[in-house]
């Protein structure tokens, strides 16, 4: 099975076009009072969640954007966020 991205640009593609940018993280640590161990936490320890995770995508080989997309890692497919899966939940 080869993995397929809705850019939300150019539209669905074969995942070859893209290159994986990691797991969204959240915001980036405060440097104030930042040591090198918790920075090293922020960038290299992933979730590595089995089910749906938010990731961040680039379209490197169309238009060059940076996206996010929710993605099942148990099946390699993107789904919808779950905001969006709960907003059609609720118009049934």
């Amino acid at each position: 099975m080869s993995l397929q991205i809705t850019c939300p640009i150019c539209g669905k593609r074969s995942g070859y076009e893209f290159r994986y940018g990691g797991e969204e993280k959240g915001p980036r640590p405060e440097t104030s009072d930042l040591t090198p161990e918790a920075w090293c936490e922020y960038v290299h320890m992933n979730k590595s969640t089995a089910g749906i995770q938010e990731e961040w995508w680039c379209h490197r080989s169309g238009c060059g954007s940076w996206f996010r997309i929710h993605r099942d890692t148990r099946t390699n497919l993107q789904v919808p966020s779950p905001e969006a899966a709960e907003g059609s939940e609720a118009e049934k």
